[in-house]
């Protein structure tokens, strides 16, 4: 069973740019309420993607770096990241069935 897992400022490089398969990276905040409700999506988009994709969590209070670095200006935003690319960008906490259609169209 897989879950999203914390990537940070020092770990994105390795985790997220190097991963061997496509990385759905949530950028969040603890205060921001869309975030907490896109999070179990993420949960059950992990689990039921377990092996085909990953889903990084980065908190932007404590990695400003990453943030920046991809102009985030709004969360929750999620990257959808392949070969170390950003392929693909939603803002804003959207459905289950949304985001699967996105993901059908990523993994390919």
């Amino acid at each position: 069973m897989s879950k999203p897992f914390a990537v940070t400022d020092s770990t994105f490089e390795q985790e997220v740019v190097k991963s061997n398969v496509p990385v759905v990276v949530d950028f969040w905040a603890t205060w921001c309420g869309p975030c907490k409700l896109i999070a179990p999506i993420l949960e059950e988009v992990a689990n039921e993607y377990d092996g085909k994709l990953k889903v990084a969590k980065l908190d932007v209070d404590s990695n400003t770096a990453v943030a920046s670095k991809f102009g985030i200006m709004s969360i929750p935003t999620l990257l959808f990241v392949k070969d170390g690319k950003v392929v693909d960008q939603v803002i804003g906490a959207i459905p289950k069935a949304q985001l699967i259609n996105r993901l059908a169209k990523f993994l390919g």
